[in-house]
């Protein structure tokens, strides 16, 4: 995933980069490699405690409404490239969003959002994957929003192949590893990891793990 995102944005040494819900700083480590700093936004301050100390990468506390809006002030002026990863299915308004992240970009500026599409193949309960389907966003409307704002937009995708045995990825579910789940208390989530088990009787589960990445560029004059 990391040279997925490093390939669209291709920041350059002196490139100022912001990851816009950057969690523990995953995938800011490797812009950072690349870029002359990497403003890392995200409202857990939690998180935040957790980036690597390197002074290239720069704690905000903030999330993409307070920035998109301007409640926030950036801690600098413009940005060559900016990365939502998993990000704007938290937010009320995607489109408005967007919008307002645009408007920091510099000319030549580019805004890549990865997200998951509206189906996935994950072995998840039924309610689980029911929830999912209402709440994500489709690519292809962020897409157009972002061609809607002024940039130049392409929407590919990857597809990374996983496997964990089934106890482990029990146990995932258990932790709530996708923030959809946290919408089912414990004995939901139990009744949840018997259906799985359930449909997928064997040791072991693998399935893919496909993203949609929505590139937009704003053009340099």
């Amino acid at each position: 995933m990391t040279g997925a995102i490093l390939d669209r944005l291709d920041p350059g040494p002196e490139d100022v980069v912001m990851d816009l819900g950057c969690g523990t700083g995953l995938y800011a480590r490797g812009l950072s490699g690349r870029a002359s700093v990497v403003v890392c936004a995200d409202p857990s301050p939690a998180m935040l405690a957790q980036l690597p100390a390197d002074e290239r990468l720069i704690p905000l506390h903030a999330d993409a409404e307070d920035l998109a809006d301007g409640r926030i002030t950036s801690p600098h002026a413009g940005y060559d490239a900016i990365l939502l990863k998993e990000v704007l299915h938290h937010v009320a308004d995607p489109p408005d969003v967007i919008a307002g992240l645009v408007r920091l970009l510099r000319p030549g500026g580019r805004i890549l959002v990865v997200m998951l599409p509206t189906t996935i193949d994950y072995p998840l309960f039924e309610a689980a994957l029911r929830l999912f389907r209402e709440r994500q966003p489709d690519p292809d409307g962020i897409a157009a929003a972002m061609d809607h704002s002024g940039l130049r937009t392409e929407l590919t995708y990857e597809e990374f192949p996983l496997a964990f045995t089934v106890e482990h990825y029990s146990r995932m579910v258990r932790d709530r590893y996708m923030s959809l789940l946290s919408s089912f208390d414990d004995t939901e989530i139990e009744a949840g990891i018997s259906e799985i088990r359930r449909n997928y009787p064997g040791p072991e589960l693998r399935f893919p793990d496909r993203f949609a990445l929505v590139l937009g560029t704003k053009e340099t004059a």
